[in-house]
């Protein structure tokens, strides 16, 4: 009659049981959707195309007001932006799903991005951080 021997399968499932415990008890770090957890990379903005039309999510786009677009964050949550050319910071609220390039992080209003000073560069560097979360 054959017996399997378990010594060495058990210590390697044993081995790996115990790597995939200690995996999830690993604490994650920050994620940056969370208040104050910032994000850098490019910001863009957009206006005059799209002043008066509606929103992803539903509202009408003011491209004076501080708003924004974002491919991610629930809608109506808030994030500070800070150009990290000039040091100017806005706060924004996101109405809309944006941008379509991979390379940008936000998308500002015509009005956002006057203030932040970047509306003749067009795309500068930012710091974005979420100030009050909105609803999923």
């Amino acid at each position: 009659m054959w017996q399997i021997q378990w010594g060495p399968v058990k210590a390697i499932g044993l081995f790996g049981l115990t790597l995939v415990i200690v995996a999830g008890c690993a604490g994650r770090g920050p994620r940056w959707t969370e208040v104050g957890t910032p994000l850098v990379g490019l910001a863009s903005w957009y206006g005059p195309e799209r002043h008066g039309q509606q929103t992803a999510s539903g509202e009408v786009f003011d491209m004076y007001a501080y708003v924004a677009a974002h491919p991610t964050l629930p809608f109506g949550t808030y994030v500070r932006v800070t150009n990290l050319e000039n040091g100017q910071t806005v706060i924004v609220r996101i109405v809309d799903r944006g941008p379509h390039r991979p390379d940008r992080i936000i998308d500002l209003s015509y009005g956002a991005a006057r203030a932040l000073g970047m509306v003749d560069k067009g795309v500068v560097p930012v710091r974005v951080e979420v100030v009050r979360p909105g609803r999923p």
